[in-house]
């Protein structure tokens, strides 16, 4: 069965209701016995993009659109996504719970969360730019997962270019010597790969975010390359 059946089904299953969504949501999903982080994962992608709709106050169109651009939607799914993006926006939960609820299906695994998190950013911006309001929401989305602040800022400059500070888009310390730079970037490579996101769970079409962080990486370590003579 596909994620997307699975969907169909998590939401035969929930019916009309919002009530203790989150909760009902990883139940459900838990409860298949295929492709359980595949389809965790795009449920988490769905229901916390739909709570980051309403963040900066206008719900529009773009992050559906967006999300569009993250995962190929069979004809015929689309209702259920839009189904699940309105159930959560109408969940009188917070988006900490939800966050807390859905970041349990990954436990112990940062990489998968910060997928997440690049996937939200990705969302966010779809209007143009990431509003103040969407950064405040997606730091303490950051903050619930368990992300300390220079994995947020590394995400955040990869989306946003909002201070111009390479290190702080490849995630390394300016103090860094320049055998701890090259590690650090090939390292930085090397989990970007699509390969290693499709091994962790994050449906394949979704990879093409690694497109993005391949270019954004390799400006930033360049711009390094040209400051230190490298």
């Amino acid at each position: 069965m596909s994620v997307w059946s699975s969907l169909g089904s998590i939401l035969s299953a929930i019916g009309n209701g919002t009530a203790q969504l989150a909760d009902r949501l990883v139940q459900l999903v838990l409860a298949r016995p295929e492709g359980t982080q595949t389809v965790g994962f795009t449920v988490a992608m769905i229901a916390l993009s739909a709570k980051m709709a309403k963040a900066d106050g206008v719900v529009t169109t773009d992050e559906m659109l967006a999300f569009g651009e993250l995962f190929d939607v069979p004809p015929g799914e689309e209702k259920n996504v839009a189904r699940l993006f309105n159930l959560a926006q109408q969940d009188v939960a917070g988006f900490d719970i939800y966050a807390k609820k859905l970041a349990d299906l990954f436990p112990y695994d940062k990489a998968t969360l910060l997928d997440i998190l690049d996937g939200l950013f990705h969302i966010a911006k779809a209007d143009g730019f990431v509003h103040e309001a969407e950064v405040g929401y997606l730091s303490e989305v950051a903050k619930v997962f368990g992300l300390d602040e220079r994995e947020f800022s590394t995400v955040l400059s990869r989306h946003t270019r909002r201070d111009g500070d390479p290190y702080a888009l490849l995630g390394i310390s300016a103090d860094a010597s320049d055998a701890e730079l090259k590690t650090h970037f090939r390292k930085q490579l090397k989990e970007t790969h699509p390969d290693r996101l499709i091994a962790r769970g994050v449906p394949a079409e979704f990879v093409r975010i690694a497109n993005d962080r391949m270019a954004a990486l390799n400006a930033a370590w360049a711009q390094v390359k040209v400051e230190r003579g490298l």
